[in-house]
């Protein structure tokens, strides 16, 4: 296995850039300035538009109806047009000191969302599920870092990376029944080492493989169901936080990067990165409300 190297698409335009999203429907390519609260759209002649959102913009998904969702600071906003200002719902929490981190949706258009504590302590998040009717339910609570949620079209199980706990996890419910997937539907196998970064986001490619962001390492690997490297890309910014396929073919691997609390930043940090990977992504899940 020969590493590739990542193309630079932007110049270092985010702080702390995170959750790519590709979605036709809103022209392709769309990720978030994590703590500017800011939501970014790569447009078609490389010009990148920005529209702030609130104090957080965690992670964005389309809407099966049309427009879009976006996770802010304590809960989710929508939008009815691709490009309109969303509106914020009710927060789902109180605690001020807890923030949305990452998610993504199941085949049954439900949300999930995972929250953090601002100073990452163990265990001060949790991992939501919101219904397209809009209800609310923690489904598995004392999460530490939430990131990189991403469910199969068939309804198997979910890749879900803890990056406070450095864990690759896949969740399994009953019978497939994603509605009803609790703590004890939860298998983690340990499959980074330390030294070798940290497991932040991630997407499903067609194969049921994964491609992971590893945050300190400067590289997103590709891994099997069962845990095996399969591919390496790296990235000349250590702080990789995130990764989407997309493209007409869904074969371009997008990334995204930070320079949050770096000493010495890297000049390349905090851009946005493009490799070109042989297998494609499968369409993202949209959320039903």
């Amino acid at each position: 296995m020969t590493p590739r190297a990542a193309e630079q698409v932007t110049a270092a335009i985010t702080y702390h850039g995170e959750g790519p999203c590709w979605w036709p429907g809103w022209g392709g390519l769309r990720w978030v300035d994590l703590l500017a609260g800011d939501l970014l759209t790569l447009r078609g002649d490389g010009r990148v538009d920005r529209l702030h959102v609130g104090d957080v913009a965690a992670f964005v998904r389309p809407r099966s109806g049309g427009g879009y969702v976006v996770a802010v600071e304590r809960g989710l906003a929508l939008a009815d047009a691709p490009d309109a200002v969303p509106v914020p719902l009710p927060p789902l929490w109180e605690d001020r000191g807890v923030r949305m981190n990452d998610g993504g949706c199941d085949a049954a258009g439900n949300l999930w969302a995972g929250s953090m504590a601002y100073d990452g302590r163990a265990g001060g998040g949790d991992l939501w599920r919101v219904d397209p009717r809009g209800g609310a339910t923690v489904v598995l609570p004392g999460t530490t870092i939430a990131n990189g949620l991403a469910f199969p079209a068939d309804g198997g199980p979910a890749w879900f990376n803890d990056s406070g706990e450095g864990r690759t996890q896949r969740l399994t419910a009953p019978a497939g029944d994603w509605p009803g997937v609790g703590t004890g539907e939860l298998v983690a196998s340990t499959v980074h080492r330390p030294e070798e970064g940290v497991p932040d986001g991630l997407v499903l490619d067609a194969e049921g493989c994964v491609w992971t962001a590893l945050h300190g390492a400067g590289r997103v690997v590709r891994l099997s169901p069962e845990g095996r490297v399969l591919d390496v890309v790296l990235v000349p910014a250590h702080q990789v936080t995130a990764c989407t396929l997309g493209g007409a073919d869904l074969r371009d691997l997008y990334i995204t990067t930070s320079r949050e609390n770096l000493a010495d930043p890297e000049p390349e940090a905090g851009a946005l990165f493009r490799a070109r990977v042989e297998v494609p992504g499968v369409p993202v899940l949209p959320f039903g409300g």
